[in-house]
This record gives C-alpha cells, sequence and structure tokens, in this order.
C-alpha cells in the first residue's frame, strides 16, 4: 500500500457508526476512492464515552477504507458534534491603518470578532466570517483592496467542550492517526449536499444522524446559525423497541427496512413480522403500528428545529427550503412530514460536486464523511490541526493550569 500526498480523510465519528472516506485531490476535484464503515459502540449523543470502544471501531473502519483505497491512512479530518457544541454570532471594529484594506486588517477585525468571553472549559472550534462592512459599505464578502477608514467584521463562533474535542483527538491518536483539523459535523455536511445557489437563497441544513439532529443555517452565501439537538434516531429505534416489544438490535433493523414516519403513507393492509424477548415466538403486525410509533417521535424532532429557526428570527430567510441529512433522512416518509412540519419545500441531501466512487457514497448516510474530505481538500495548505493559536493540547495544558490557579 502506497502512501499518497494528495489524499485527504474524512473520519465521521458517530454515535452509531464510524465512516471514513478516502479521497484523493487532483485539479481542484476531489474523487472518493475509498469508504470504510463499522458500528460505533462508544459513543452516546455524539459525544466519546468510551476511548477503546471507540479506537478498536476507528481501527475496523480505517482498515475497511485502506483495502478498498489500496493506500496508507496516516492523518484524518475528523468530524465533532454533541449537545456542547453552542454557536453564536459576533462583530468587531478596527480602524484602517493605511487607507487601504489588506490581509493583516481581515485578519485583526477576525481577531477583534473573536474576542467573545467563554467559559474556560470550552474552545473555539470555527470562527466563519459572515461579511465585511466598509465605512458602512455592508455585504462585502472580501475586503482586501478595498479602501477605506473603518472595517467591520461579522463572523460565526463555534465554541464546544475542550475536553470532547481533546477525547476525538486521542481516540484518533491512539489508533494511528494525526488529526489535520477537527470539524462541526453539520458544517462538513452543508460542504458536501448544498449547491453555492441554496447558500446564496437561503437554506436549512437538519443532520438527522444516530444520536443529535444538528443544524446550520445559511443566508446570503454565509452561515448564520448553528444549533444541536439531543434528539436522533436511536430515541425513534428505542421507541419501536419499547412499542413492539423487541430487542433494541431488532428494532434497528424494523427501522431500516420496514420504517416509515408518515402513518397515511403506509396502507392498511401491510404487515411486519416483530421478533419477541424471551424466547417467545414473533409476531405479525401491522405496519401502520410501527409509523403510528415512529411519527409521533419524528415529528416531535423536527418541531424542536423549527421552534428553533422562528425563535432565531430565520423562519422567513429560507428561500431554497429544508435539506435533510444524515442516516436517519433515508426513512421513508420523513420529507413529506418534513414539508407539514415546516411548510417549506423539502428535499434529501446526498453528497454532489465529487468524482470517483460516486454510486458508493450517494446517500445521506456519507454526507458528513464526503462533506470532511471536501473542507480538506479546500484547506490541505493548513498546518496540522489547530484551533485558534496553537495546538489544542497546549491550550488544554495552559487553561487547566489557570483553572487550577484559580481555586488553589
Amino acid at each position: 500500500m502506497g502512501k499518497r500526498d494528495s489524499l485527504v480523510v474524512g473520519l465521521d465519528i458517530g454515535t452509531t457508526k464510524i465512516c471514513t472516506v478516502v479521497g484523493e485531490v487532483a485539479n481542484g476535484e476531489a474523487n472518493i476512492i475509498g469508504l470504510g464503515t463499522f458500528p460505533s459502540k462508544g459513543l452516546r449523543k455524539g459525544v466519546v464515552v468510551n476511548i477503546e470502544s471507540t479506537v478498536q471501531s476507528i481501527k475496523k473502519a480505517v482498515e475497511e477504507a485502506e483495502l478498498m483505497a489500496d493506500c496508507h491512512i496516516t492523518s484524518v479530518y475528523a468530524g465533532i458534534a454533541g449537545g456542547h457544541i453552542k454557536g453564536i454570532n459576533s462583530h468587531g471594529v478596527i480602524a484602517v491603518k493605511n487607507k487601504e484594506i489588506g490581509p493583516n486588517d481581515v485578519k485583526r477585525v477576525i481577531d477583534a470578532a473573536r474576542a467573545v468571553a467563554i467559559p474556560m472549559d470550552r474552545e473555539i472550534i470555527h470562527t466563519i466570517p459572515q461579511e465585511y462592512i466598509v465605512d458602512d459599505q455592508d455585504g462585502i464578502n472580501d475586503p482586501v483592496g478595498m479602501s477605506g477608514i473603518r472595517l467591520e467584521g461579522r463572523v460565526h463562533i463555534v465554541t464546544g467542550a475542550i475536553t470532547s474535542a481533546q477525547n476525538i483527538i486521542k481516540c484518533a491518536n491512539r489508533a494511528g492517526l494525526d488529526v489535520d483539523d477537527i470539524v462541526l459535523e453539520q458544517l462538513a455536511s452543508s460542504e458536501a449536499v448544498l449547491t453555492p445557489e441554496e447558500k446564496e437563497l437561503g437554506a436549512a441544513i437538519i443532520d438527522i444522524g444516530g444520536g443529535t439532529t444538528d443544524l446550520v443555517i445559511f443566508s446570503n452565501g454565509a452561515i448564520k446559525h448553528t444549533a444541536v439537538f439531543s434528539l436522533a434516531g436511536s430515541h425513534i429505534t428505542n421507541d419501536i423497541s419499547i412499542g413492539l416489544r423487541t430487542p433494541v438490535e431488532e428494532a434497528e433493523k424494523i427501522k431500516i427496512r420496514y420504517g416509515c414516519a408518515l402513518t397515511s403513507m403506509v396502507r392498511k393492509d401491510e404487515t411486519i413480522e416483530v421478533p419477541s424477548v424471551g424466547g417467545r415466538k414473533p409476531r405479525v403486525l401491522s405496519r401502520q403500528t410501527l409509523a403510528e410509533i415512529i411519527e409521533p417521535r419524528v415529528e416531535e424532532t423536527l418541531a424542536l428545529v423549527r421552534d428553533e429557526l422562528v425563535k432565531m428570527g430565520y423562519g422567513n430567510l429560507l428561500a431554497s427550503g429544508v435539506i435533510l441529512t444524515g442516516g436517519s433522512a433515508i426513512l421513508e416518509g420523513i420529507p413529506e412530514l418534513a414539508e407539514q412540519v415546516f411548510n417549506l419545500p423539502v428535499r434529501r441531501g446526498a453528497p454532489v460536486g465529487i468524482g470517483g466512487l460516486v454510486d458508493l457514497v450517494n446517500s445521506p448516510i456519507y454526507a458528513t464523511g464526503v462533506g470532511l474530505v471536501l473542507y480538506g481538500s479546500r484547506n490541505m495548505a493548513q498546518s496540522r490541526f489547530k484551533v485558534g493559536e496553537g495546538n489544542v493540547f497546549s491550550k488544554v495544558t495552559r487553561r487547566m493550569k489557570e483553572w487550577i490557579g484559580e481555586f488553589f
């Protein structure tokens, strides 16, 4: 197996599965050449709760991807999710020294916008520019070279628990991998499934995974809001397990094979066979019964997202509608139910803008993994994993010393 310099690897560390996607970058395009998946055992609601189990799952997924791509994987772009993720909008202002804005001025205004108070146990994961304002002229994407006296910058800052980021890096390192960068999972998904027109017109991406439902809102080509909800596919599976009195593993299989999120789409004469617990005989039940269990939980999850859109005032900015992605988005009837909940056009989002083994990853399940590859291909020039200034471990150490110093 050869080592190739142009390889970019995305590592989607999910609650239900670990997914490794290998891309080869040529002429600015990412060609997918390898894919590896393995059930995830060491995460809960998107956060690592068992290091050893997670490391073993990562190793298995990476080995499978290496075999398919005929390469040796040494570094990855890793996804991060979980209820600890928080997104805030911030604003910075500086005076322009030479009357002409240069790259250094842009860096200074972003640094000014980043200067927000965040708790000691949290870390800035992303600082994403939204727009620049030069002498009251707004809506500027790139102010370099413009004349002006005052430069303002609006940014979206994503923060996460420093320990969660550290645990993801630790798992990857123990699996023999370097981490090039940590990327917010819904940001990665948006790289894979959104078109530039949708970003400009306004769109909401809802990534419904196994442990979390992630939201990102785009408008005028920039990210306006991000949020994470701790309700997702595993809750639907648990509801089926309790409602049909069947083991969780069987409930997951039933959900994938027969599940439907809209009761009105299921014919009354359709039946399913449900395995029982304790050695009892399997039972035959109506498929409508299954749909009646799934629909309220999916509706509750989507209603949470809708309430967030209304609360943040973005309900009327989504001209392109809603894009559903993530493993749970393949559930039958979910786009139709989402259209009723949001009263907006809804579509499923599968990866676009890639070459290579397109058929293999043409599913919402792989949106985050492919998105990590696309994100990595655009940021290949950057150095090894850094969050803001310096390595994450040095920041952890420094913050721990400060924290201990406050109390002792």
